[in-house]
């Protein structure tokens, strides 16, 4: 998961200190490097030439839009969770395709949906049922999440296949609901059952899926394995993946289609911060932040995971041990405890590693916080400021003046 090993997310520093590169820019802010994602780009598009698969960028991870223009030479598509992710896809990767999923497509919102689309897929029979068609008429390709029933992970609000999940079509539900009918309507099966694993856990996944719907495979043009597949991360299995693909391909003639989302940024980007404050309770110091855990990098209470720190440790190393938290009125808006080799005080600054993911595309603006600018650290090292929020971003999603 979120803390597993991986590339370490200060390697892009080449040994120069933070602050020393990072430091004149205002904090808190996202900083995000582009040979990190070129370099994730080029390892991805890797495995698409070697298996003939189709890499699909998953925008819930990371849609800084700014730099799609980077990744659009290793990139066949993005993938849509939503309307405004599809008109984003849509928009600013001009000639792919776009593939989208929704555990329930709206009335109000199809007619939108199908302008920007290439492929959708469903959730449900029911709803197959009722937007399949009007797809079909469009020219769009059609297709039905499933739900293998075969749980790799230990984390339930990240488990598709948990009992009583939401997401996907079991073979029960397949054999009781799916007429011939509905079945015509599908070109292809989409399954996404990962989360930051291993090739191994889609091998085992790849096996349930055949066993409950090798059947009907056959009969399709594709199959979408969907994302969690952590394929940039150091020590990955990338044989491994790239034996699964080609099962699939030749086994059933299908086109396979992967769509990673944080792959695609795995450690290429940070967040910059300084510290404000430094209260004491009970034995435990806390360094206050003006980087908050709820409100700029949310997955950490999410997951939750402890977010690397460059030049920290575990609580237990170093002489110095140090809370870290933001300036919320959350109790619990804590990235947690770090060991330092020297204290902290007002004004030192941390930097926070792998924070392109699941960041500027979750912040909030809980207490009223401003949103952190976003900054790209260009290949040859220049920093360019890509947005800066102020005011009006907090108060006008609010509603309007009177």
């Amino acid at each position: 998961m979120r803390g597993a090993d991986r590339r370490p997310p200060f390697a892009g520093l080449e040994g120069r200190e933070p602050e020393e590169l990072f430091g004149a820019l205002p904090t808190p802010c996202y900083i995000l490097d582009e040979k990190a994602l070129r370099r994730n780009g080029e390892l991805l598009a890797g495995v698409a030439r070697r298996t003939g698969c189709k890499m699909l960028l998953a925008q819930k991870a990371f849609s800084n839009f700014n730099l799609y223009p980077l990744l659009a030479p290793y990139v066949d598509g993005t993938e849509a969770s939503g309307l405004y992710e599809a008109r984003l896809g849509f928009e600013e990767m001009p000639g792919r395709q776009v593939h989208v999923f929704s555990p329930a497509y709206r009335a109000e919102q199809w007619e939108e949906m199908l302008g920007y689309a290439s492929h959708i897929v469903f959730n449900s029979p029911r709803q197959l049922s009722r937007f399949g068609p009007s797809a079909k008429a469009r020219g769009k390709s059609v297709g039905l999440r499933i739900n293998p029933q075969c749980s790799t992970q230990n984390h339930p609000i990240y488990d598709p296949c948990a009992p009583g999940s939401r997401l996907g079509v079991t073979r029960e539900q397949w054999d009781r609901e799916m007429t011939p009918e509905l079945a015509a309507l599908l070109d292809g099966l989409h399954f996404h059952t990962l989360c930051e694993q291993d090739a191994d856990a889609l091998e085992l996944t790849l096996t349930a899926v055949e066993e409950s719907f090798g059947g009907v495979l056959p009969r399709m043009q594709w199959l979408n394995m969907g994302g969690g597949h952590h394929v940039t991360r150091p020590g990955y299995d990338v044989p491994r993946l790239e034996g699964c693909i080609r099962r699939a391909a030749e086994r059933w003639g299908l086109q396979v289609y992967l769509e990673p989302g944080e792959a695609w940024a795995l450690n290429a980007g940070y967040l910059a911060a300084r510290v404000v404050d430094v209260v004491e309770n009970a034995g435990v110091s806390t360094a206050i932040l003006d980087a908050s855990a709820a409100c700029h990098m949310p997955d950490v209470l999410e997951m939750p995971y402890r977010p690397s720190v460059y030049g920290a440790g575990e609580a237990g190393e170093g002489r110095y041990m140090f809370r870290l938290g933001g300036p919320t009125c959350l109790a619990g808006d804590v990235m947690g405890e770090y060991g330092f080799d020297r204290p902290l005080a007002p004004g030192n600054f941390l930097l926070f590693g792998d924070m392109a993911i699941y960041t500027t595309c979750k912040n909030n603006t809980f207490n009223g916080l401003p949103l952190p600018p976003i900054y790209a650290r260009r290949e040859d090292g220049a920093l360019e400021c890509l947005k800066a929020f102020g005011y009006g971003d907090f108060k006008d999603r609010l509603g309007r003046e009177m």
